[in-house]
């Protein structure tokens, strides 16, 4: 009669897998998951668990086939902690595993997305031409080779080189005493290349390797002529957050509607009444644009409105 082979009851076996592991509570804890499916899910792009996960189990050692007894689980996430909670929690803070082909083939694809966010949101600031993602990469090069040098200067206590002041961003960017100036260190896989993409941006803007500005962002605002020379009341309202512009709408508290409206435009295209309403087609910073609906919107009582033409405009070169 055939003696049966005992295997552990937590024995999985998976092959082809994306592993993100977590160490707490002095264990080590992996999840399987389907490759590419981690950074989806990180980004947002992806939300239902099944879609990310081989298999919805948590374990000591994907390789070996062993899963996570619940008392490990219990220790180190909590007795009550439910399983997608502690799976959600590998995911987001876990470090991923992959393979060296498969790792460069993702910075590479990241890299990529960031650069070309990059270079459709960023001009020169006097020929509002856009740059090629080869000079933005090549900017970014320097600021990455840079930053260990400064942060090194900074350490010991020496002044750091003194960033250029080319283009309008630069001194709303690092407005303000006591705040860090924005570093960039290079494109990982931990990160959606959409935030990888601002923090660039904010760098770029912040040190000018390159003469770089935000482009601007094509408005049409349309507002009840009668309302235009009163006086307005809406204050600009401080959300709290760092932005950049947050300082340049303190600067627009007075004066008629009309005045406070093409405070927000930086350049007009046209103006012109039709019948009861007034409507202004202009150019306006990307940064400004969520102050300028919320004014419109609390001075008409939602009769005005604040229409998108393009989102960012350039202009090619020759």
């Amino acid at each position: 009669m055939p003696v049966g082979i005992n295997q552990p009851s937590n024995q999985i076996r998976l092959t082809n897998v994306s592993l993100v592991r977590l160490k707490k509570g002095k264990k080590r804890f992996e999840i399987a998951c389907y490759k590419n499916k981690v950074l989806e899910y990180r980004s947002g792009a992806e939300t239902d668990l099944d879609n990310v996960l081989q298999i919805h189990s948590v374990f000591l050692s994907v390789s070996k086939g062993q899963t996570a007894p619940a008392q490990d689980l219990a220790k180190a996430f909590g007795p009550k902690t439910p399983l997608d909670e502690i799976i959600m929690e590998i995911l987001k803070k876990g470090e991923m595993q992959v393979g060296e082909k498969e790792r460069h083939a993702q910075l590479e694809r990241v890299h990529t997305e960031v650069l070309d966010i990059v270079a459709g949101k960023l001009v020169d600031p006097k020929s509002k031409r856009v740059y090629t993602t080869g000079m933005i990469e090549k900017a970014l090069d320097q600021l990455s080779s840079q930053g260990a040098h400064k942060q090194e200067e900074s350490g010991k206590g020496s002044g750091t080189a003194t960033p250029t002041t080319n283009g309008e961003d630069h001194e709303d960017a690092t407005r303000g005493k006591g705040k860090e100036m924005p570093t960039w260190t290079g494109v990982v896989t931990t990160k959606s290349a959409k935030s990888q993409a601002l923090e660039a941006m904010k760098a770029l803007i912040a040190w000018q390797p390159i003469p770089v500005s935000r482009a601007r962002m094509r408005l049409r605002i349309t507002c009840p002529a009668g309302i235009l020379k009163q006086a307005a009341k809406t204050a600009p309202k401080k959300d709290g957050k760092e932005d950049a512009y947050d300082d340049e709408e303190e600067e627009k508290a007075t004066g008629t509607v009309k005045d406070r409206i093409l405070g927000y435009v930086e350049q007009v295209e046209s103006q012109d009444t039709t019948g009861q309403d007034w409507e202004v087609v202009g150019f306006v910073e990307p940064g400004a644009f969520k102050g300028l609906g919320e004014f419109i919107g609390g001075e008409t009582k939602g009769r005005g409105r604040v229409e998108v033409l393009d989102m960012a405009v350039v202009h090619e070169g020759d």
